[in-house]
């Protein structure tokens, strides 16, 4: 249903059973996934993609142009996955040249206030809390959990299955499976808690928390920790993981204990 006091362009791509609240706004170039809900007052600006079954609250701003200079009008987008709920004044800008888009993947809960600017790519399964920033060019990868007010640099990455504590400051890259926070940002523990819920058995979580007492605890510069991990702990998908993440941080990862 699209109320009669909502505006949808004409030519902009509406699924099949979407609803579209009075005094939402809909632009030209849009496309809505199926059975959607478009809250009152949100505004869904040209190359947005929303996928299936989505929620976008009043007050949420997506597609907006990025806050970036450089910017030259590129044909970027702000793309939603499926099942995905975006709250109340949420800004979402499109990307610039460098990635040509910004994203959020499926099942996501994209809580109130938080701005998610260009070229920031979200993986699935992650929830981001009131009032969350992240400036541009940051990778949030799968089943993250940044909690309330937590600010994020440019260029860094959180890998998967994080938590970052509220009101952190994310200056440095996070290795997957970890529990952060304090200021600065340091390393207090692997998530073993949200690990379990997701089905990752004890001897994996044992695994895990071995190559980060290497990593973070003992002391180790990053190199000899590494190679101590690589040739001392025994081979599976997590230190694959961990090795090859931490290799790639060009900026570095936040501190040990």
């Amino acid at each position: 249903m699209i109320s009669n006091l909502a505006y949808v362009h004409p030519k902009a791509q509406i699924g099949s059973n979407v609803t579209i609240e009075p005094f939402a706004t809909v632009y030209e170039d849009v496309v809505i996934g199926d059975n959607t809900w478009i809250g009152p007052n949100a505004v869904l600006m040209d190359k947005s993609r929303v996928g299936k079954n989505c929620k976008i609250f009043p007050g949420a701003i997506i597609g907006g142009i990025p806050q970036d200079l450089k910017f030259k009008g590129e044909p970027s987008l702000a793309e939603i996955g499926d099942n995905t709920i975006i709250r109340e004044f949420v800004t979402f800008n499109r990307g610039t040249a460098d990635r040509m888009t910004t994203k959020v993947g499926n099942n996501c809960l994209i809580m109130a206030y938080v701005h998610l600017a260009h070229d920031c790519i979200i993986g699935n399964n992650v929830i981001l809390a009131n009032n969350v920033g992240l400036s541009g060019h940051i990778t949030i990868e799968d089943y993250a959990i940044l909690e309330g007010f937590v600010g994020a640099q440019q260029f860094t990455t959180i890998g998967a299955h994080t938590f970052v504590a509220g009101y952190s400051q994310v200056r440095k890259s996070i290795p997957p499976f970890v529990r952060c926070a304090r200021e600065p940002l340091q390393y207090i523990g692997v998530n073993s808690v949200g690990l379990s819920r997701r089905g990752f058995s004890p001897e994996s979580i044992k695994r895990i928390e071995d190559i980060y007492r290497i990593i973070f605890v003992r002391g180790l510069s990053m190199t000899n920790a590494l190679d101590m991990v690589e040739k001392d702990c025994p081979e599976g998908p997590e230190k694959t993981l961990i090795l090859s993440f931490i290799r790639s941080q060009e900026g570095g990862i936040i501190k040990g204990i």
